[in-house]
């Protein structure tokens, strides 16, 4: 009986978090986080995204802080944002959120950073959708790390998204399969203070906010130096 309802409380503070509404403050919030994030990996010197990676990103997504937890069954959730490359830069943000679960004999929980990758346009166009299921519906690998990438190339021929968790200051690849990736429309819609096309934003068809210029810029800084290595 108290496993279960510790099980139930588990599953209802994840739905709380799922359908919370969020302020303009918490959206910027999540954009700094999600820049922070990025620096604080990119700045890990030769245990970070491979260069040949960052030179084929068409699209870069960051969720600061996706919560997991477990007790009998386990589950996971974050909300972070998402840029993509367009033919004069990068584009203004838009914000996702990425969900699973698992079952098991497994108790715990942990907050990680995720980055997401996708290294082509197969992958841009599955962040484009409403909702996809990594290893479902997008073909998706866990990420190598290291300046060179010399860890893996299979992704080079399979994968549509690369994946990635830091943990603890630990950044590695992670198998993500299961996991849901849908648009927030609502929390995009706030944050531009009015509904906004995911197609037409990721497009670089709406101007970057002001308050997102840092992160915009980052991914931008990241992919130059990249393409000059």
């Amino acid at each position: 009986m108290k496993k279960t309802l510790i099980a139930l409380c588990l599953g209802f503070t994840f739905a709380s978090t799922a359908f919370a509404a969020s302020s303009r403050e918490d959206l910027q919030d999540r954009i700094d986080s999600a820049k922070t994030v990025l620096d604080q990996i990119m700045g890990a010197q030769d245990h970070t995204i491979p260069l040949d990676i960052l030179q084929r990103a068409t699209c870069v997504a960051v969720v600061p802080s996706m919560v997991k937890g477990a007790f009998v069954f386990g589950a996971q959730y974050g909300q972070g944002v998402v840029t993509c490359r367009t033919g004069h830069g990068w584009s203004a943000p838009v914000f996702i959120r990425m969900a699973g679960g698992s079952w098991g004999l497994q108790i715990g929980g942990q907050a990680t950073d995720l980055v997401l990758v996708a290294v082509n346009e197969r992958g841009m166009q599955d962040l484009l959708r409403d909702k996809f299921k990594i290893g479902g519906d997008a073909s998706a690998a866990a990420g190598p790390v290291g300046r060179a990438g010399q860890a893996s190339t299979d992704w080079k021929m399979n994968a549509e998204l690369l994946s990635y968790s830091r943990n603890k200051g630990l950044f590695a690849g992670i198998d993500l399969d299961g996991t849901s990736v849908s648009q927030n429309r609502d929390d995009t819609a706030t944050y531009y203070g009015t509904p906004q096309d995911f197609h037409n934003v990721l497009g670089g068809n709406v101007g970057v906010p002001p308050g997102a210029v840092p992160f915009v810029s980052d991914v931008a800084h990241y992919f130059v130096m990249a393409k000059h290595r």
